[in-house]
């Protein structure tokens, strides 16, 4: 089983004392515990703070997006050298609300995957499906192209530095939750689809994490699937307390 790793996806929420508070919060209560790998994606107007009050800590901080370009004039966009260079180490790309809502598509996906890894940046790279995808028993063909379009060009080399998320979309901040079971079994295909483009070393070595309503109560089902290696976690990042119960869960299996 691979080391396990919490990302806590902030979204848009949180005044900037909140922020502090919370990562306050989570960085005295971990110390330096290498259990479990944590990190925080908070909003880009925090990041300066987040990676002040989290430097020497063992939890990482990333931003939620970015741009693939690495300058130039893109008004509202943040790039790479920007993120490294208030601290960051990781990034999230292709999460379904930038997909849905910003109208991403994989090439897009491609483009900043392939960004973050040049500028040093680990990517979480988000798949999933709708629900009426799901319906249709098109789980594994909607998952399937996304990351074969993600992935497109990459070198097993550069795979291994990425942390797939599976997001099923229709559980995503809905309260509906993949039964361990579901989970499992997309997270295998998704391993399966590795190894069969790059290799088992990559394949058994990349760190599949599930995303979709994850909360204290859950946490431990499905961390304990022998194919799940750790929770992007929204609503629940945002309260210390379920947040760490979390990071409990993942460090008692």
């Amino acid at each position: 089983m691979n080391k396990q790793f919490i990302a806590g996806n902030w979204k848009m929420n949180l005044t900037l004392d909140e922020a502090r508070d919370l990562a306050t919060k989570i960085c005295g209560t971990l110390a330096n515990s290498d259990v479990v790998d944590v990190g925080v994606f908070p909003s880009y107007v925090f990041l300066n703070d987040i990676c002040g009050i989290l430097n020497g800590s063992n939890v990482v901080v990333g931003a939620q997006d970015m741009n693939n370009e690495n300058s130039g004039a893109f008004t509202g966009e943040v790039s790479g050298p920007m993120l490294r260079d208030v601290g960051c180490t990781h990034v999230i790309i292709g999460h379904s609300e930038r997909r849905i809502i910003f109208h991403e598509t994989n090439s897009i996906i491609n483009l900043k995957i392939k960004a973050a890894l040049s500028y040093g940046l680990s990517p979480i790279f988000c798949v999933g499906e709708k629900q009426e995808e799901r319906d249709a028993d098109r789980t594994n063909d909607i998952v399937g192209s996304q990351l074969s379009c993600g992935l497109e060009s990459l070198t097993a080399e550069q795979v291994k530095e990425l942390t797939i998320a599976y997001e099923p979309v229709w559980a995503i901040g809905t309260g509906k939750t993949a039964s361990p079971e579901q989970a499992n079994e997309v997270h295998a295909f998704i391993r399966s689809a590795i190894e069969s483009e790059y290799d088992n070393d990559t394949a058994k070595n990349i760190r599949i994490q599930y995303g979709g309503s994850v909360n204290p109560k859950n946490a431990k089902d499905l961390l304990g699937q022998p194919e799940i290696d750790g929770a992007l976690v929204g609503g629940a990042s945002l309260e210390p307390n379920s947040f760490l119960e979390i990071i409990s869960a993942a460090a008692g299996l």
